[in-house]
Formats: structure tokens, C-alpha cells, sequence
């Protein structure tokens, strides 16, 4: 598959590795290279997607979230395009390991209030309590939330 890719879209560079990734700094894929199990294959036009759509950055949680359901729309063109498919269970439930991420931010530390992110990136604040608080910006790492210290609750 990778060659085929790469055969479609020449100004993509496509880089074995560990892990299944798009640099937009560098255009480039990194991909495992044993591709042979289907969900290898989808996490390839998956990465290809995020290339095609020139996905670089996010302001926020729920944009992050919009980049990835483009990304694998992409993905299901792509495939198509080279006659196969990607089972849509698949994709709901890589969706839903951004869905639980941003639904363990969005819960006030003070008062487990489910609220949404503010403008500023990393920042939420609740509507029932008022306590603000940061969340990392890595979508890689668990997630923490650490209360402002201008909150008018600072119990964790």
C-alpha cells in the first residue's frame, strides 16, 4: 500500500518507523512498516488523509477533534480510490479515544461539572463553580487538570 501511495501523492514523503504519524513541518508520514494487518493499513490512509487536508495545527480541543473526523473521511476517499475500505467501527473507535480525552479535560477538578473549553487553548473554567483550570497541551498524555490560582475553589 505504501508504494501506492506514495506513487499517488509524490509530495508526501513516506518514512518507516515506530508509530503511524504526520509531520506537517517536514511533509512527511512516518509508518510502521509491517502494514500487512488491515488496521496498519487504515492508520497509513488515515496519516495520508491529515497530509492531503494539510493539517498543521489546532487552537482547540474540539478543532483537534474536527481534524480527525476529516482526516479519516479522507481516508475513506483514498480508499476507495485504491479499492478497498476502512470498517467505519474502526473509525468510531479511534474517534472515541479523542471523544473520552477531551470528555476527562472537560470535567471540573472542584466540582466534577462537565463544561466546555474556553478561548484560551489549554483553559477551561465552569459554569457551576467558576473555577478555572489548565490542561496539558499533548493529546498524547493522561489527562491532568490543574485548577488557576485565581479559582475561587482550590481543592483537587
Amino acid at each position: 500500500m505504501v508504494d501506492q501511495l506514495k506513487a499517488m501523492f509524490p509530495a508526501v514523503t513516506f518514512i518507516p518507523g515506530e508509530m503511524f504519524s504526520w509531520s506537517p513541518d517536514e511533509h512527511k508520514i512516518t509508518y510502521n512498516q509491517d502494514d500487512s494487518q488491515c488496521k496498519d493499513q487504515w492508520a497509513l490512509l488515515h496519516e495520508t488523509g491529515h497530509a492531503l487536508l494539510n493539517h498543521a495545527s489546532y487552537s482547540n480541543d474540539y478543532e483537534l477533534i474536527e481534524m480527525e473526523v476529516a482526516a479519516w473521511e479522507k481516508a475513506k476517499e483514498i480508499a476507495a480510490k485504491i479499492g478497498t475500505t476502512i470498517e467505519e467501527g474502526h473509525i468510531q473507535d479511534c474517534l472515541d479515544s479523542y471523544r473520552d480525552w477531551l470528555y476527562k479535560r472537560s470535567i471540573c477538578p472542584s466540582c466534577g461539572t462537565k463544561t466546555i473549553q474556553s478561548d484560551q487553548c489549554n483553559s477551561y473554567s465552569c459554569f457551576n463553580c467558576h473555577s478555572g483550570w489548565q490542561v496539558s497541551p499533548s493529546r498524547f498524555c493522561r489527562s491532568y487538570r490543574a485548577l488557576k490560582k485565581d479559582s475561587p475553589v482550590q481543592i483537587i
